[in-house]
């Protein structure tokens, strides 16, 4: 049986559509709770012609917001946000926030229910949000939310702390070995200064031993 929805039925359609369902269906269910009506010839003349006036509609509507979506697409929205622990938000990013972002950029108001995003942002990171703007056109963009007093490297450069790097190790052993060889080596120069100087003293002695004798 061909019935008019007067409302929006899940699984089955949305409101002002034409559909063909099962008759006990209809007239057990859809037709006493007030959800559809039986489609006679004339009802649905004027429901296709309706149809047909919205498709019309929407592709006007395509092809004035065309441009917008091409400005839209791709872009990238970097959020401000304060962030707790484990990266968490005080708070949320949602549709609107998304919005007022793009009209900020584009010029263009956009309606926070144009933006598709499934669940409110609550976390640091990236995410791909459609913007359904009309009938075919939908454009995506990022959302990149993020917390400037606290960027993400610095939470992996403290996590790292403990880490030490092999070229630092060896670096430093290197330069251990370094200061090792100059210690020997001035020791050694030192060595060879006293031996040089020792002679002069036993000659001083000889003379001594010659003048005592005399």
């Amino acid at each position: 049986m061909k019935v008019i929805l007067t409302q929006d039925v899940p699984k089955v359609g949305d409101l002002g559509t034409i559909q063909d369902v099962r008759d006990g269906f209809a007239r057990n269910f859809l037709i006493p709770q007030g959800l559809a009506r039986i489609a006679t010839p004339g009802m649905i003349r004027q429901v296709e012609e309706r149809q047909e006036a919205e498709r019309r509609r929407i592709t006007a509507l395509e092809d004035e917001m065309r441009e917008l979506a091409g400005q839209i697409d791709g872009i990238r929205l970097e959020i401000q946000a304060r962030v707790g622990e484990q990266g968490r938000l005080f708070g949320s990013v949602t549709s609107a926030d998304i919005a007022e972002r793009l009209a900020e950029i584009t010029g263009t108001e956009i309606d926070r229910r144009k933006v598709d995003l499934e669940a409110p942002i609550r976390q640091v990171g990236e995410v791909k949000v459609p913007i359904r703007l009309v009938g075919r056109l939908a454009p995506t963009v990022t959302v990149a939310v993020f917390d400037p007093a606290q960027p993400l490297l610095t939470v992996e450069a403290e996590e790292d702390e403990d880490e030490v790097d092999e070229d630092d190790v060896y670096q430093v052993e290197v330069e251990g070995i370094e200061a090792e060889t100059d210690q020997i080596a001035g020791a050694t120069e030192q060595l060879v200064v006293d031996a040089e100087a020792e002679p002069p003293a036993a000659e001083d002695e000889d003379e001594a031993d010659e003048e005592d004798s005399a």
